[in-house]
């Protein structure tokens, strides 16, 4: 935030407060409990700030709406982990409670910082944006994020946003200022400040309150434009959720989503300007807030500089390891983000591959240790599935989730790698329950089993090549006279292996290989 004197901060405040005081005075903003069908599921709803039951007014039955990018850039690893975090709410209220979720999501594809860039780099705004959008859906797509129902583009619906703002302005909601743009009237909204207290930094010479918020940008000379009632120009950002979310879903929706800085202005006038038009005290049952991904206790943001493209992430890290780092942590938590941080979610997503791969190798009689006490074991997966029942239950609480399923890992494991006296009865169905309930609940999560369930073949695979690789050199050997081409090629395959992380030693009699520890 701008810093400014304490004299102006404070009667910047006083006009807010003088401006709202008339309205507070009325009716103070209170979340209504819907009426529906309970799904013993609690959620922190922003409107409440505190955990409330989720009801749904249809049974098993819910619509989302999610605030998408604004396509002026391509989008960052802070991007990603909202996106990664609502997506892990929306598989577990799926696969887990097996609600059937509707969802849309919105592309802002007109908007000053798309103009400013179309202009910098002198492009079409429609075709910067399109490029932005389609690299945006792949990024998605590489971090195993389902794709909404409906991809809603700002500009196929300017005829729905122009009723929309006709709508209030009609019921007098709002007001065409001097400079030819529409704004909504705070003071003749009698609920404002569900979710927020309101503050703005600063006036404006066309507005009436220092609050009121832009539903309609006249147009400037060489900007695109839409002809409206009120002239050209081009929709406000929040008038485009509102008009979007109820084109879709209508006067209400379930649950509505985005990053914890969207709470004000963004969402507070979407509730407010929803509500004018619906004539509804409540348009949004559920608000659901992502929290930020930090550098250092610093927001990650395009305006600072200080981003991480998502696809960078991915050359370093893999998607199951970034949303390994999202499972670690509650979705409406910080995360920072560091060397130290990714590490321990790259050694957690690890220790679960390998747990895995030892199951399928004992299941298969590869894996010869190990002491497993199926009652034991058997006992502690169920305990497993009641924690983790109750976390997910208790605002989809996958930090408590994911650390009760690794201390079934580590049980596992402990069993597995127990040698202090020779396996008598192995116990396959055991190991094999608890196989099958890990992969499957990371797998509802979103971690991808491509890089989870194979490694076992993986390493056969090079134990065949080895074996064939050590008889061409003993064949060559017996020969006497030494073949150099051969000697060659079986260099060459050493060289290559090693360029795929395999390490291959060969000694007089024998030949040896490992994988690379990176």
């Amino acid at each position: 935030m701008h810093l400014i004197t304490r004299n102006l901060k404070h009667k910047l405040r006083t006009m807010c407060h003088r401006s709202l005081h008339d309205t507070k005075q009325k009716q103070k903003p209170q979340w209504v409990k819907p009426v529906g069908y309970e799904t013993n599921i609690k959620v922190y709803n922003t409107a409440t700030k505190c955990t409330v039951p989720l009801i749904l007014k249809n049974k098993n039955y819910l619509t989302w709406y999610v605030c998408g990018p604004t396509v002026y850039d391509s989008a960052h690893i802070g991007h990603a982990a909202t996106y990664v975090k609502t997506d892990i709410i929306r598989r577990i209220l799926t696969d887990h409670f097996n609600i059937n979720v509707v969802m849309a999501m919105s592309v802002t594809n007109i908007d000053d910082k798309i103009i400013n860039r179309a202009n910098a780099t002198s492009r079409n705004f429609e075709e910067l944006s399109q490029h932005f959008e389609t690299e945006f859906m792949e990024d998605m797509q590489m971090l195993n994020v389902w794709k909404p129902n409906l991809y809603c583009r700002v500009t196929d619906f300017i005829p729905q946003i122009i009723d929309f703002i006709n709508n209030i302005v009609n019921k007098e909601g709002a007001y065409v200022g001097k400079d030819g743009s529409v704004y909504f009237d705070v003071n003749k909204h009698g609920i404002y400040g569900k979710l927020s207290t309101p503050f703005q930094d600063s006036s404006h010479p066309h507005k009436k309150s220092a609050l009121d918020f832009t539903l309609w940008k006249a147009s400037k000379k060489g900007e695109p434009f839409w002809e409206s009632p009120w002239g050209n120009g081009r929709p406000g950002w929040h008038i485009e959720c509102s008009t979007i979310a109820s084109t879709v879903f209508g006067n209400s929706i379930d649950i509505h989503s985005g990053a914890i800085d969207l709470v004000f202005p963004h969402h507070e006038n979407e509730e407010a300007q929803s509500c004018s038009y619906h004539e509804v005290d409540q348009w949004v049952n559920y608000w659901l807030h992502c929290g930020h991904l930090l550098l250092k206790d610093v927001k990650m943001s395009k305006s600072l500089q200080n981003t991480i493209s998502i696809r960078k992430l991915l050359q370093r890290y893999t998607a199951n390891q970034f949303r390994m780092l999202c499972l670690l942590s509650n979705y409406d938590n910080d995360i920072e983000f560091c060397d130290d941080v990714m590490n321990n979610a790259v050694n957690i997503m690890n220790k679960v591959e390998h747990f895995i791969a030892t199951c399928d190798n004992y299941v298969v009689g590869k894996w010869t240790t190990g002491n497993v006490d199926e009652v034991a074991l058997l006992r502690c997966l169920e305990e497993t599935k009641n924690n983790v029942d109750a976390a997910f239950a208790n605002n989809f609480n996958t930090a408590q989730a994911t650390h009760t399923i690794l201390n079934l890992v580590d049980i596992g494991n402990k069993m597995l790698h127990d040698s202090s006296k020779p396996s008598i009865n192995r116990s396959i169905p055991a190991v094999t329950t608890v196989s099958n309930y890990v992969s499957t609940m990371f797998s509802k999560l979103g971690i991808g089993r491509s890089e989870v369930a194979d490694e076992y073949k993986v390493n056969n695979l090079i134990e065949y090549f080895i074996k064939f690789r050590k008889r061409v050199r003993n064949r060559i050997k017996e020969q006497g006279a030494p073949d150099n081409v051969m000697l060659t090629a079986c260099d060459e395959a050493r060289a290559d292996l090693l360029k795929c992380g395999v390490i291959v030693k060969d000694s007089k009699t024998d030949t040896t290989w490992s994988i690379k520890s990176y």
